[in-house]
């Protein structure tokens, strides 16, 4: 069985993964530097902390379940003491798009993050009220291997699919790739575009339509409308009333060549080295 060590394990973040391994009765050791976080984990899992040295000294396989500003430094004060065909698992692309993992030949780098439970999906009851996934609802995952063997990245996946129950699809996909989904795609666009709707919702709010009434048209207006855009309701059609809307709110909102400058390679390796700045930098 895979000998895992669980950096972090007492952030919001580790303790998730705590729970879903200790669920799959994996073989891993939980470490956690702070006290409030040693006890957050007991509280919420059963488990006790183990030493790092202890866990790294054991572990094939190490999960830095660390912020994305933080995982550099670790990166760099654990590396060089690690076994020779180690594994060594980030959860986000943007440290190392960036640069920031210590050079060593002998040992495997391997990334992958959660694409988070799909707006269309079969789960009932409470599964639908888990948004983030890895409690209740399915998800995909994406898996990027940036150094090391075809066995290094099926010991790895395993290792992903656990943390990250229950998963659907796994994505092999390459750091550069998931640095364009997370952050240019899902974030960058994603994640401003949903703050746009919102404060779009909030306008029509302030001009008059009844709060409820605008976020249930919105919401469900935004439901169809992804299942038309997405192709996921293929004989679903915008009417020519939307069309000529689109067409003509296009340059109003969007600048031309918006979508050149926020996915273009320098823009995007701008945008993971600012998320790996250290606070206050």
């Amino acid at each position: 069985m895979t000998k895992i060590a669980l950096l972090g394990a007492g952030g919001k973040m580790g303790v998730r993964l705590s729970t879903n391994l200790k669920a799959a009765g994996a073989d891993f050791s939980p470490v956690e530097v702070t006290d409030e976080g040693r006890k957050r984990l007991r509280d919420a899992t059963g488990l006790d902390c183990i030493e790092q040295g202890q866990a790294l000294s054991r572990a094939d396989v190490v999960v830095l379940a660390v912020p994305d500003r933080a995982i550099g430094s670790v990166a760099h004060q654990i590396v060089g003491g690690l076994e020779s065909g180690t594994s060594v698992v980030m959860l986000d692309a943007a440290a190392p798009h960036a640069g920031d993992l210590p050079e060593r030949d002998d040992i495997a780098y391997f990334v992958t993050h959660p694409c988070h439970p799909p707006i269309f999906n079969d789960e009932e009851g409470e599964n639908r009220l888990d948004f983030f996934g890895g409690v209740k609802a399915k998800q995909h995952i994406v898996c990027a291997l940036m150094q090391g063997s075809e066995e290094d990245y099926a010991k790895c996946e395993v290792v992903a699919k656990q943390i990250y129950a229950p998963v659907m699809r796994s994505h092999r996909v390459t750091v550069e790739q998931m640095a364009i989904l997370e952050p240019a795609l899902s974030e960058t666009v994603g994640a401003t575009l949903a703050l746009a709707l919102r404060e779009a919702t909030d306008e029509a709010v302030r001009r008059g339509v009844p709060e409820q009434a605008a976020h249930d048209f919105m919401l469900g207006h935004l439901n169809i409308e992804l299942a038309i855009a997405f192709g996921i309701f293929p004989e679903g059609r915008f009417s020519d009333g939307a069309l000529k809307a689109i067409e003509k709110a296009k340059p109003l909102i969007f600048r031309d060549g918006w979508r050149e400058r926020v996915f273009d390679p320098e823009a995007v390796m701008a945008s993971v080295k600012d998320i790996c700045e250290p606070d206050g930098a």
